[in-house]
């Protein structure tokens, strides 16, 4: 959100994380994860003047479901859709019901976020002490 607010400007992942009180690492996974899925580009800098992130693509190209899907990709909703196989087959009939509705609230979570761009929501650009 804060990077929609200023569009081509590089955030440093100290500067962000001290702004949305994120750990540096989580902020670092989250920055690997929206770069490899095409979203935001990496550049190195020395001292930050140049480096960070910055959105990559328009900001009407990008929809929050998608954002949503990228970051949540290879995690599961529920415990029993990650390891059914281990579980009872009493339990994995009662588990494979709930995936299944599980499924459909997903797609339809998705399909509601992606009204929204990213420019929808972006934060209020932050007034700099003059």
């Amino acid at each position: 959100m804060r990077m929609a607010s200023t569009p081509g400007k590089a955030y440093s992942k100290t500067d962000l994380s001290n702004e949305l009180g994120l750990s540096r690492n989580y902020l670092a996974k989250i920055m690997q994860q929206l770069s490899h899925g095409g979203m935001v580009e990496t550049r190195r800098g020395a001292g930050g003047t140049d480096g960070g992130a910055a959105l990559r693509a328009s900001l009407q190209d990008i929809r929050w479901g998608q954002i949503i899907l990228l970051l949540a990709e290879g995690q599961s909703l529920v415990a029993c859709m990650a390891g059914a196989r281990a579980r009872a087959r009493r339990t994995l009939e009662s588990c494979w019901r709930l995936i299944s509705r599980l499924h459909r609230a997903k797609a339809s979570f998705i399909a509601d976020l992606d009204l929204s761009t990213r420019a929808d929501i972006a934060l209020p650009v932050p007034e700099t002490a003059g």
